[in-house]
């Protein structure tokens, strides 16, 4: 079962890597990001290697936390979608970045206290969630930074 749930998961990332060919087919430059591109083709990599080679277990605690997370974006997303009569109500973007970094956070705490427990897990799996948690963590938090704090004192400024 908890190897079905890593497939799935794989599945998932793929959808997600087809949706940023479409955002570059349609030539949707505002949506394809440097951060938007890495991590789309990062996490297919991440979800087929770790569907093939570690599937269950330990990789169930990332699958479960990051799909919670995508079920907050794409309810969001799904939520603007229905037009401005709804969109006035989604205020609560930056807290599923917020969230989004959580989850880097609390990945990157799992994969450090595997590397310090006897455990099958291979220990190369724990160091390679370690290392993309903390450089899709930095992107995240320069992402936030930009986009949250930076824009709102510029419009501070400006008033």
């Amino acid at each position: 079962m908890a190897c079905k749930a890593c497939w799935w998961f794989y599945i998932m990332k793929l959808v997600d890597l087809i949706d940023t060919v479409l955002f570059v087919l349609r030539k949707k430059d505002n949506q394809i990001t440097f951060l938007h591109v890495y991590h789309h083709i990062t996490m297919t990599f991440c979800g087929w290697s770790g569907s093939k080679y570690v599937g269950g277990g330990q990789s169930l605690f990332v699958i479960i936390i990051n799909s919670f997370i995508h079920v907050l974006m794409y309810g969001y997303y799904g939520l603007s979608a229905c037009g401005p009569q709804v969109q006035k109500f989604l205020w609560w973007k930056r807290y599923i970045t917020q969230a989004q970094i959580f989850q880097f956070v609390a990945v990157i705490i799992h994969s450090v206290i595997n590397l310090q427990r006897q455990c099958n897990f291979p220990k190369i799996f724990d160091v390679s969630f370690l290392i993309y948690g903390i450089t899709i963590l930095m992107l995240f938090s320069n992402f936030y930074l930009q986009n949250y704090i930076v824009k709102k004192k510029r419009r501070e400024k400006e008033l």
